[in-house]
């Protein structure tokens, strides 16, 4: 449950553990479950849909944990097949407010998009199906006023697939339904052997449209948790999605990062130095070499990179293409770092750039940038060491 007296006013995150798959009343069980209240996501449902359709939110054991489950109870006989255009429209025409309104309809166009791919046509001649009918637009539109209920940063677990096949309003399909794999493009997925629709379209929509990072749970202080589960019970797991609720470290000073290293016993040092070049003009956050002693007594090189989740890819890449290595490790680090600020001092010899390091309010590392010294010393012919001191007492004022 949310905890109601912590203090959550710093940057939050909620982080989505997807392990048993992801669905439109699983997130919403799961964000009532950590305390979002039951009413703002029933006003926000009943504005969009006011008649026809009652939410029930309730609580069971499943795998002797106990859960949350959201249902939609839809009292009417037939149910239209609608455009995208019909639901925006219905969604326009709610009462609620503008950031509710945007996501929902983001969510909505990202379905429509995949569905057209999958059926050769444009997202205007889409029919919604499943995801026309009632109890799906209640699970969007409920999931999008508990996310900005929320106002958190979301970021969210690789998600995995089932196997198998279902039923649809188009017939028998494979899993994952081709809409769900067509939504989670570029996102990472990992494969089970569960016959199971683990993943439904609506749930990989609503996180593929709100989820900033797909990651393990990222350094966080948590301040709540809650658990939903789906109606689908499986064998060898609960069939629950966990969400947590935290703040991340005090100024953020932890970052997740990747470490790549490679161990080489047949490379000259001068293929070695390029390739640290290159890592480093690439990007890489830092690069470095170690002299090791390999199997058989041999003498040998790990290089070692230090990168963002974003770039390691391409890292990855950059170090097999310039050094005789056949393989990488990669592992992730956390990271602790200082707020950096760059600000110029006055020497009477000319300007140099410094780097101040800030924890909070106070400074603790002053660091003058050694290229400007250099440089300056060449063009004055004078020590560098009297630069730099004298860079360091003017950047004092600083303090």
């Amino acid at each position: 449950m949310l905890l109601k007296d912590k203090n959550i006013s710093e940057k939050k995150v909620l982080y989505f553990d997807c392990y048993s798959g992801i669905s439109g009343d699983m997130i919403i069980a799961a964000l009532l479950d950590l305390g979002v209240p039951f009413k703002i996501v029933e006003d926000g449902v009943k504005s969009v849909l006011p008649s026809g359709v009652v939410l029930r939110h309730e609580h069971e054991m499943r795998n002797s944990i106990k859960v949350s489950r959201f249902f939609v109870d839809i009292d009417m006989e037939d149910q239209p097949h609608r455009h995208f255009s019909d639901i925006r429209t219905m969604i326009e025409d709610s009462s609620l407010k503008q950031s509710v309104k945007d996501l929902s309809v983001k969510i909505f166009l990202t379905i429509a998009k995949a569905e057209a791919a999958v059926h050769g046509v444009s997202i205007d001649e889409v029919h919604f199906h499943e995801v026309g009918a009632a109890d799906s637009i209640a699970d969007i539109i409920g999931a999008a006023v508990a996310i900005d209920y929320l106002d958190a940063e979301i970021v969210s677990s690789p998600i995995p697939f089932g196997c198998g096949q279902v039923l649809t309003q188009h017939g028998l399909l494979p899993l994952p339904a081709p809409a769900t794999v067509e939504i989670l493009k570029d996102i990472p997925v990992y494969g089970t052997k569960i016959e199971s629709e683990l993943t439904t379209p609506t749930g990989a929509a609503v996180i593929k449209t709100t989820a900033v990072k797909f990651s393990s749970m990222p350094s966080m202080i948590p301040v709540g948790t809650g658990t939903g589960a789906g109606s689908r019970k499986l064998k060898d797991r609960p069939g629950i999605l966990r969400v947590t609720l935290g703040t991340l470290h005090p100024v953020d000073t932890l970052k997740s990062l990747k470490i790549i290293e490679t161990n080489i016993d047949d490379m000259t040092g001068e293929m070695a130095g390029h390739a640290l070049t290159e890592l480093i003009n690439e990007g890489a956050l830092d690069a470095w070499i170690e002299s090791i002693i390999m199997k058989k007594g041999r003498p040998g090189l790990k290089i070692s990179v230090l990168s963002k989740e974003d770039d390691y890819q391409r890292l990855v890449k950059i170090l097999l293409l310039n050094t005789t290595t056949l393989g990488v490790r990669i592992y992730d680090v956390n990271r602790i770092e200082m707020e950096r600020l760059f600000e110029q001092v006055d020497t009477k010899w000319g300007s140099v750039r410094v780097k101040i390091g800030k924890l909070g309010k106070d400074i603790n590392n002053i660091a003058v940038e050694f290229d400007d010294c250099s440089r300056l010393a060449k063009e004055n012919k004078v020590s560098i060491k009297e630069i730099i001191d004298e860079a360091k007492s003017a950047a004092l004022k600083f303090v």
